[in-house]
């Protein structure tokens, strides 16, 4: 297992990236951030895999989100700040790439961060203890554009404002009715499930399937001038005045006054 929380397991036609930071409900780190890229290259390498499910692992969560330290860490510290967003951009591109189809299998929050993970597969599977929620607007930062692309893209625009305006949480039932997620399970049967869904994936074509991934890719394109517009939006999040109190009432567990 890696000692950055997250590994690869490859297991016959299947490969597994395993997210392994259970006491921190699968909270993303940088490290973490900075490994996908490399193990997605080792799986993109194995001829003998035809599909890869994102998951977890043993953690009640899929993923709570960011590593929060790190985020503190970043307040008023720009080059900080834009590493962050470089390393996190890298991993989240390099999976929306990968060629063959990535299938996330989730449980528990997905949030934040984790739903940016989440939204940079191919398919979504969730039990019926999931839970969704993009959370910037209660630390007073702003959600990544290719993120914020990926959701309108699933949900629409005027549902995408409502889930980021509000920052509320909401449970699979309803991520299913708005188009988040693809398919929903009981908690008990998601891993067998997803690996019974990959499983048929691997009886088509995967000619077909990685050709018609990047051809939907190409037409979800983004535009790289506005990412880099974006990117300073993130950055100059983090030396506002909003980030500031939305940290320190994470911290001190009351609700923020971004009055």
């Amino acid at each position: 297992m890696s000692g950055t929380g997250i590994s690869l397991v490859k297991t016959g036609s299947v490969g597994e990236l395993v997210l392994n930071r259970p006491l921190t409900h699968n909270a993303i780190s940088r490290a973490m951030w900075r490994k996908i890229p490399a193990l997605l290259g080792e799986a993109q390498s194995d001829p003998n895999l035809r599909s890869l499910i994102v998951h977890g692992g043993e953690a009640a969560a899929f993923s709570a989100g960011a590593n929060i330290a790190e985020l503190s860490a970043m307040a008023d510290d720009p080059a900080a700040a834009q590493a962050f967003f470089h390393d996190m951009s890298i991993a989240l591109e390099t999976l929306v790439a990968f060629p063959k189809p990535v299938i996330a299998r989730i449980k528990g929050p997905c949030i934040g961060a984790g739903m940016a993970l989440a939204m940079a597969c191919d398919i979504r599977i969730a039990a019926k203890d999931a839970r969704f929620g993009v959370t910037p607007a209660k630390l007073g930062l702003v959600y990544p554009l290719a993120d914020t692309r990926r959701l309108v893209a699933l949900i629409g625009p005027a549902r995408a404002k409502d889930l980021i305006f509000s920052a509320r949480l909401i449970g699979a039932d309803e991520a299913l009715r708005l188009g988040l997620i693809e398919h929903i399970v009981g908690k008990a049967e998601l891993a067998a499930f997803t690996r019974n869904y990959v499983h048929k994936l691997g009886e088509r074509s995967a000619h077909t399937q990685n050709a018609m991934k990047t051809m939907i890719n190409t037409l979800c394109d983004h535009d790289p001038v506005l990412a880099l517009q974006s990117r300073d939006v993130f950055v100059e999040s983090f030396s506002g005045k909003d980030f500031h109190e939305g940290f320190a009432a994470f911290a001190q567990k009351r609700n923020p006054d971004f009055s």
